[in-house]
């Protein structure tokens, strides 16, 4: 006989909705977390266009002058550009003639007859330099055969053909190999052949198969294959020379090259010394939640979430993290970095310096701001290069020094 069941009490029914609701909540919030966390670490490995987030409030044509948007960037003295009209335009700018608490009037040094090249936004851009041709200095432009395929490249002689010290040059994230056009004279004047070299998704390079960045664990190959070029074109002895995300790719070049033994020396200019660090300023800039941010750092280094945010192999951060790994490093280091970068965080070259104080010679700045460093302050970085080239005896002129 069977025994009829029990109906369920009302309370019971009731938590049983309850929990299926909030079940239903916390898959919700997980899913959202997760959602937010893989955008976060797509965006840092995506390539985006150039941010026009200085407002031009006017310019005179006769005075040649340009009044922007006060920031703590255009503010800065020295020489600068400034991308406008759509990136369309480079002007070229000079002295702060005035200011006050919301903009700031500066010097044109670019010729500029019309508003037609000056539309109302613009990025304010440490380059100074955008081509080869402004340095008038000989060059030629060669192409790198590196795994992805050919990479366009600047190649500046020196005086002496048989000078056999090369620097090869490398930019940041989001920008191009003209980022390092500023370093040219001085190293040129040293008696150094310069290469300045792209990689894989810069815009200028082949894309790899991902379209992404590797954040220096992929872009090293392409530099190590410049240092290859390098020494197959007569140069001895390599000097890497690296701005900002550059500085984390000559970096991974210098602790993972079949060539080490030929590279003489590293130069960093607010240079990425460890990703983790860099990612979680960054979000605090953004007032994106920590947990949101070490969801997003697990993500990149995660195999299936790897495939979902760059279509690729995961990105070690650990292997990225260079002060950790600075017992590594064999080679003498040359490195720059404002204490007020505003987007690499000073901290982690501070504490290399302090690891390795054997191979780290640390030139502090301050003001300066993120690979600035040459247009707040040209004499002091070109002396620092100088001095630092003379006493690691790179330089072919060093005994009469």
């Amino acid at each position: 006989m069977n025994t009829p069941r029990r109906a369920a009490s009302p309370v019971l029914i009731g938590l049983r909705s309850a929990l299926t609701v909030l079940a239903a909540m916390l898959a919700g919030v997980a899913g959202a977390v997760a959602y937010v966390s893989l955008r976060i670490a797509r965006k840092a490995v995506t390539p985006g266009p150039r941010v026009a987030d200085v407002a031009v409030h006017g310019f005179d044509t006769g005075a040649q002058t340009i009044t922007l948007s006060r920031t703590p960037d255009t503010v800065l003295p020295g020489r600068y550009g400034l991308f406008t009209g759509g990136s369309e335009h480079y002007l070229k700018l000079g002295a702060v003639l005035a200011e006050d608490g919301q903009r700031v009037r500066r010097k044109l040094l670019t010729q500029v007859d019309s508003s037609s090249q000056i539309g109302p936004y613009a990025a304010f851009s440490g380059w100074y330099w955008e081509r080869a041709e402004e340095l008038h200095l000989p060059f030629t432009t060669e192409f790198i055969g590196a795994p992805v395929g050919p990479c366009p490249a600047w190649y500046f002689p020196a005086e002496d053909p048989d000078a056999d010290t090369w620097v090869v040059a490398v930019h940041g994230r989001g920008t191009t190999r003209a980022e390092v056009l500023r370093a040219v004279p001085v190293l040129h004047e040293e008696g150094l052949p310069v290469l300045c070299v792209s990689y894989r998704n810069d815009g200028e390079a082949p894309r790899s198969r991902s379209g992404r960045y590797g954040l220096g664990a992929t872009e090293w190959r392409d530099v190590d294959a410049a240092v290859a070029w390098a020494l197959r074109r007569g140069a001895r002895r390599i000097v890497l020379m690296g701005w900002s995300m550059g500085g984390a790719i000559v970096l991974q070049v210098a602790l993972n090259s079949a060539h080490a033994d030929a590279i003489a020396g590293v130069m960093l200019e607010s240079p990425v010394v460890d990703w983790r660090l860099v990612l979680g300023f960054q979000a605090r800039e953004l007032r994106v939640p920590s947990p949101f941010t070490r969801l997003a750092m697990g993500a990149l280094g995660q195999e299936w979430t790897s495939r979902v945010v760059r279509h690729g192999d995961p990105i070690s951060l650990d292997d990225l993290d260079i002060v950790s790994r600075a017992e590594e490093l064999r080679h003498p280091i040359l490195l720059l970095h404002s204490d007020d970068d505003g987007f690499v965080p000073s901290d982690a070259s501070h504490r290399l310096a302090s690891e390795r104080p054997d191979l780290v010679t640390l030139e502090r700045f301050h003001t300066a701001r993120h690979t600035k460093l040459w247009n707040f302050d040209e004499h002091r970085w070109n002396s620092a290069i100088r001095s630092w080239l003379r006493t690691q005896a790179l330089v072919p002129d060093v005994g009469g020094a």
